[in-house]
């Protein structure tokens, strides 16, 4: 039993070296590539502006919030005990509108950026599919650190052909 296990194992590993001696395998930080691409560039600076547009807003609606609420402390000695209540009810509500507005923003952002990164992704997938073609390769490797590659040195890299096949 235990030589048949041993011959198993051999089995796998020849086939292994086999399939391995035949196939061509290459590699390519991906992330180097999609920083790379004039398009990422033109996503950043349309992501920032959105950003920038619910930052301004966020901060209009803070502003607002804090300026009732010192007017409202300063009020609330006189003000009765009805318009207390009202104004702590509305405190209430617009602090939970600032909330809403803030995860609402975070939600839409976050959209936002697939909808913007997905055309990219998919364009950089193909020229990689492209060039890995050409170069008779059947395997590529994300080379990006911390993408799980171990070892990328040696083996073919296809980063500056497909930066000429995307035109930069």
């Amino acid at each position: 039993m235990k030589q048949l296990k041993t011959l198993a194992i051999a089995i796998v590993l020849f086939i292994g070296t086999q399939v391995s001696a035949q196939s061509k395998v290459a590699h390519i930080d991906v992330q180097a590539l999609m920083t790379a691409m004039p398009e990422m560039k033109a996503a950043q600076d349309q992501m920032k502006k959105i950003q920038e547009t619910y930052d301004k807003d966020y901060k209009n609606m803070v502003t607002e919030y804090q300026t009732k609420l010192q007017k409202y402390e300063q009020e609330s000695a006189t003000a009765g005990d009805a318009l207390n209540e009202t104004r702590t009810k509305e405190m209430q509500d617009m602090g939970n509108r600032i909330q809403q507005f803030q995860q609402t923003a975070q939600k839409e952002l976050g959209q936002k950026e697939m909808d913007l990164i997905k055309p990219i992704m998919e364009k950089a997938q193909k020229a990689i599919q492209k060039v890995a073609k050409a170069k008779g390769v059947n395997y590529v490797l994300d080379a990006t650190t911390g993408s799980g590659v171990l070892f990328a040195e040696g083996g073919i890299d296809l980063l500056a052909d497909v930066k000429k096949e995307l035109g930069f």
